[in-house]
């Protein structure tokens, strides 16, 4: 058995988090002693550990994992967990907590998952020690000492993107692509932007652009247009007073003919239709709230 003697924990806690796309919790490192253990208990961040030496067991959603040193394990936000040292050879680790807008974006481009929180990785640990450790070598209480850690975790998951499946690559190219797509389609649908255009903004072909788009949207970049425009037409039919001719034209239709249809094929009913019974429900919930403060009087 390890002798006692060797546990120790060395750790930070960043008192302000001032960056809101990623920020650095707490940041350490810690030679347990045998059957030290955490938890169950739930995180209000995310939190990597990598394993330096010995072996130890971490248990979440259910599962129980056995690792050892080269290990990586992550625990997300609000997730219950718990792991525990061995008893024969207690595990030394190194972690770095952290949370932000940016966070399960990046950890997305990762092998992380919430249903595979486990990186068995023997090749990176020194790099995965190495950057973990400048995380550390960063804290301090000044603003610039925060956007040094951040900046050292930013390197830190980039070298875990770099080096994910050739699976997450592929499918994280595919969602970003859908995703610049999307924005483009929220950015101009009021112009009579085509599939072309949407395609050459992305940089990809028409064809790979339909592809992606039945991949992870399950449906066509035309049929996506054209919901996202019928979208906002009913939001201003609702909200608003405007012919629907103007309304036809704001949201990207030069024929407001051709709107009429597509908007019959998408509500199930017309236009104006749709703006009566939208003005009816309005005034039924108008009624209602003066019964309601009638009766409360």
């Amino acid at each position: 058995m390890s002798d006692l003697t060797e546990a120790y924990v060395h750790s930070y806690i960043a008192e302000d988090k001032p960056l809101s796309s990623l920020s650095v919790y707490n940041v350490g490192s810690q030679k347990c002693k045998p059957g030290f253990q955490w938890g169950p208990g739930v995180r209000d961040h995310y939190l990597i550990h990598h394993v330096l030496s010995g072996r130890g067991r971490f248990e979440t959603r259910g599962k129980s994992y056995n690792l050892k040193s080269g290990d990586t394990f992550l625990i997300y936000p609000n997730m219950e967990a718990c792991y525990r040292a061995d008893d024969e050879e207690p595990w030394e680790y190194t972690w770095v907590g952290f949370d932000g807008t940016d966070a399960f974006y990046l950890l997305n481009h990762t092998d992380f998952s919430e249903t595979s929180p486990v990186l068995e990785q023997a090749a990176l640990s020194v790099e995965i020690e190495r950057k973990i450790k400048r995380v550390y070598e960063a804290k301090g209480t000044m603003f610039y000492d925060a956007v040094s850690m951040t900046g050292a975790l930013y390197s830190m998951i980039a070298m875990l993107m770099e080096n994910s499946s050739a699976e997450i690559k592929q499918r994280n190219l595919q969602s970003d692509r859908v995703e610049q797509a999307v924005r483009y389609i929220e950015e101009h649908y009021s112009y009579p932007i085509s599939i072309e255009d949407i395609a050459g903004y992305t940089g990809v072909c028409r064809s790979y652009l339909y592809r992606m788009f039945r991949k992870v949207l399950k449906k066509s970049p035309r049929d996506y247009v054209e919901e996202y425009r019928i979208r906002q037409a009913c939001q201003l039919l609702g909200e608003t007073n405007l012919p629907v001719t103007t309304i036809a034209h704001s949201v990207g239709y030069e024929d407001p003919l051709y709107f009429s249809k597509a908007f019959k094929k998408n509500i199930g009913r017309a236009p104006s239709d749709y703006r009566k019974i939208k003005a009816a429900v309005r005034a039924e919930e108008k009624m209602n709230k003066k019964g309601e403060k009638n009766v409360q009087l």
